[in-house]
């Protein structure tokens, strides 16, 4: 009888445990996101954090501050129009609130040009080699698609906000700009249109300048004579300059060579003779590859084999970037 009464005690103890473990409780708070963006036309989903966790009336109510900017239905946010509203979301149990700040972004997508992939011999075989140019080596990329011009300050701005240049205008590349707002720049473009654009590798960038299976083996992107085809010291009046000015290139790519240094996404290492197949550089390294030349440099800079490297968290003045998509 004693052993059948602890039996019982013991189940009705577990019991209680478990009951008072399930036991829900009242909300006593909640809280949202403090920012988000959405692009004109797209949907984001804003999940609220209900606490505690087990709560028992876990229904809230929404409202936007702006209907002609954001709409918002159970938590699924609808972008309007270009502006700023609130969203706040009430609880029914204690009437508590949170609000979030949603920002809704119209994003401009690059042109893009469809490169065919195959295989090239990457680096410097004219008489102005130097030695981080070599040596010659075969390279073997897959199809891939790049932007038919670097950034300008309009898409930058559709974006970011604000431009960090010191000639503002929108169909001018984005200048003064570090390696890693690029990433930032493109973190953003990724999230508001779902895409997965990001910078060339230095190889899909020399294969695209050289005008890919089109190439006709031009000293610049898409000449010989680099007035057709780039803005540099000789004729810019040091100057950034209008993108897709000059002459395109074999692919109709534009500003490939002039205008302004591009970031690539390697790491800048030096060249081997091995054959490679959709290389993306070093694993490691201290300075990003920049390809292309500038404005304000010689012709020099402009070769389509010419490579320089540059910091990855500080802006470069005469550099910008381009985008790829797979």
């Amino acid at each position: 009888m004693k052993f059948f009464s602890l039996k019982l005690f013991i189940a009705v103890s577990l019991l209680i445990v478990f009951l008072v473990s399930c036991r829900k409780e009242p909300i006593v708070g909640v809280s949202l996101p403090s920012m988000l963006e959405v692009a004109v036309g797209k949907t984001a989903t804003i999940e609220p954090n209900i606490i505690p966790e087990n709560a028992y009336n876990k229904n809230v109510s929404w409202k936007t501050s702006n209907t002609a900017v954001a709409t918002v239905e159970n938590g699924i946010v609808t972008g309007v129009a270009v502006g700023k509203s609130t969203i706040t979301v009430t609880t029914e149990d204690g009437n508590r609130t949170a609000t979030c700040l949603v920002n809704v972004l119209q994003p401009i997508e690059p042109e893009m040009v469809r490169v065919e992939g195959g295989k090239f011999t990457m680096g410097c075989s004219d008489e102005e080699c130097y030695d981080y140019e070599l040596p010659l080596h075969e390279v073997t990329l897959t199809d891939f698609n790049i932007a038919k011009y670097p950034v300008t300050q309009k898409e930058w701005m559709a974006i970011m906000g604000n431009v960090p240049t010191s000639i503002v205008n929108d169909d001018i590349f984005v200048y003064r700009v570090t390696w890693n707002d690029t990433q930032v720049y493109i973190t953003k473009l990724n999230a508001l249109t779902g895409k997965n654009y990001r910078l060339p590798t230095e190889a899909e960038w020399e294969y695209a300048a050289r005008g890919g299976n089109k190439s006709k083996d031009y000293k610049y992107s898409g000449s010989d004579d680099i007035d057709d085809v780039a803005w540099y010291d000789g004729n810019s009046n040091n100057r950034p300059q209008y993108v897709g000015k000059k002459m395109p290139n074999e692919l109709g790519i534009y500003d490939m060579s002039g205008n302004q240094w591009e970031f690539c996404s390697d790491w800048y290492g030096a060249y081997s003779n091995v054959p490679k197949i959709n290389p993306t550089g070093p694993e490691i390294g201290e300075q990003r590859v920049t390809r292309g030349g500038a404005f304000n440099n010689v012709a020099f800079w402009s070769r389509v084999s010419s490579r320089s490297y540059w910091p990855q968290d500080k802006p470069i003045a005469n550099g910008g970037f381009r985008l790829v998509h797979p």
